[in-house]
């Protein structure tokens, strides 16, 4: 490949900084229902419709049957994979803004993804022979293939990095990202090579091509592109919760009104599985979500060994992912309104004119401290919200707003919140999270 010059070099990485596609825009993330009420999920027919706080257009005897059986209120839950029951593991929570350097770094990796992308084209483009384009376009697959398996054990590796101590939660999310947003342009790779099959006499793209575009869309998710947003100053810094094992990771974030959830089990997955149907891939879907499966109908989208199940519903979206072989979901993509969360417990405690209120939530879930008037009842506003963890550093969470409310995210141990209104504080001690609604399942889930 030429050579370009050093001034378009410069121009495609600062347009590749400054002009990223938003989150909502990545090609295989969840499709966000709080910004498009009647907006379409890639790959179903379902309409998306957002209710308020109570959901009561989905449960028995509401106004929001479309033919599926409803759950009833008090049943309601949103079950969620998360590390295994048995491992060791890690977690970490902090605040995730930009970053200059991860941005930069971000931009470098893409911008060389793009231009291979374009050099492939060009490669076919320039054969001069029929037999010589069909032989171009199968090795550009073929690399394809072989890259993926680098981005699988590029993955394994920082998932057992951190869970060992080795990376730090700023360097597991930077190589996950990188990880995701050289996943879609190797996606976007074979979506240009699939084109120039199609424009080939006598040839057509092979099966595999479709099989491993949805491999390739694994490795994305949701927080990953909140990430790659934030670094970029893309988006307002938020609270991000990881947690790892020695295969598996959990990533989770609080983002305008929604609690955001990704999790990645490759003890799930058996990438030399068998072919698995978009039947026995709802089946194995509904089954593990059972409550979530009874709001609306689940698409599937895959070819095979890899599966996606949609189910896009009145209170979010959930997404999986099922690995032909194990016949079991090994990713797994949640949004879900915090207005409508319903697994929490609550825990109240009252004094010096407050009555605080606690909803945990499970490790890695969302956490609402409200803050009222001890004797009006009355919500407090701009009040210091803080919480410390197994007896460590009080760390500051924001102040309470209009409602006084104030939102975190649970983690896996002990902890204190704290409200704080010089003189006047109140002490909410020894909170636990509650255990984590797994998917149903004969196994360790």
């Amino acid at each position: 490949m030429r050579a370009l010059p050093v001034s378009l070099a410069l121009l495609l990485l600062f347009a590749s900084i400054v002009g990223a596609a938003s989150p909502a825009a990545v090609a295989g993330s969840v499709a966000d229902p709080a910004t498009a009420p009647d907006s379409v999920v890639e790959g179903t027919d379902a309409t998306v419709t957002r209710v308020g706080s109570a959901a009561t257009g989905v449960l028995a005897g509401g106004d929001g049957d479309r033919g599926r059986p409803q759950v009833a209120s008090e049943n309601l839950t949103f079950r969620t994979l998360s590390t295994p029951s048995d491992s060791e593991t890690r977690f970490g929570s902090g605040s995730r803004g930009a970053n200059l350097g991860s941005s930069v770094g971000f931009a470098v990796d893409e911008t060389d993804a793009a231009m291979e992308t374009a050099a492939v084209v060009q490669r076919v483009e320039a054969a001069e022979t029929t037999p010589e384009r069909q032989r171009r376009i199968l090795a550009a697959i073929n690399r394809v293939e072989r890259d993926e398996v680098t981005l699988n054990s590029r993955q394994a590796e920082a998932f057992s990095a951190h869970a060992a101590g080795e990376l730090s939660d700023r360097e597991l999310l930077d190589e996950l990202v990188r990880i995701a947003a050289t996943a879609r342009e190797y996606d976007a790779r074979l979506e240009a090579l699939d084109a120039l099959a199609e424009e080939t006499d006598g040839f057509s793209s092979p099966t595999r091509l479709d099989e491993l575009q949805v491999a390739l869309q694994v490795y994305e998710g949701p927080v990953r592109d909140y990430a790659l947003s934030a670094a970029r100053g893309e988006v307002a810094a938020t609270e991000l919760y990881i947690e790892s094992s020695n295969q598996s990771v959990v990533l989770a974030a609080i983002i305008d009104g929604e609690y955001v959830r990704e999790v990645f089990r490759l003890d799930r997955w058996d990438r030399g599985g068998g072919a698995i149907g978009n039947d026995e891939a709802i089946e194995v879907t509904s089954a593990a979500y059972p409550e979530t499966a009874s709001l609306r109908e689940p698409d599937a989208f895959g070819a095979g060994s890899v599966q996606r199940i949609t189910i896009p519903h009145d209170f979010g979206v959930l997404r999986t992912f099922v690995s032909g072989g194990t016949s079991q979901v090994f990713v797994e993509h949640q949004r879900l309104a915090l207005d409508a969360f319903p697994d929490t417990e609550l825990v109240s405690e009252t004094g010096d004119g407050f009555n605080v209120t606690v909803d945990r939530s499970y490790a890695g879930g969302p956490v609402t401290v409200t803050v009222r008037d001890e004797e009006t009842g009355e919500p407090v506003s701009d009040v210091t919200v803080t919480k410390s963890v197994g007896g460590g550093d009080s760390q500051t969470i924001g102040t309470t707003n209009a409602d006084g409310v104030v939102r975190t995210l649970s983690p896996p141990e002990s902890y204190r919140v704290t409200v704080v209104d010089e003189p006047r504080a109140v002490f909410v001690d020894d909170l636990e999270p509650i255990a984590t609604p797994r998917p149903v399942a004969g196994d360790d889930a």
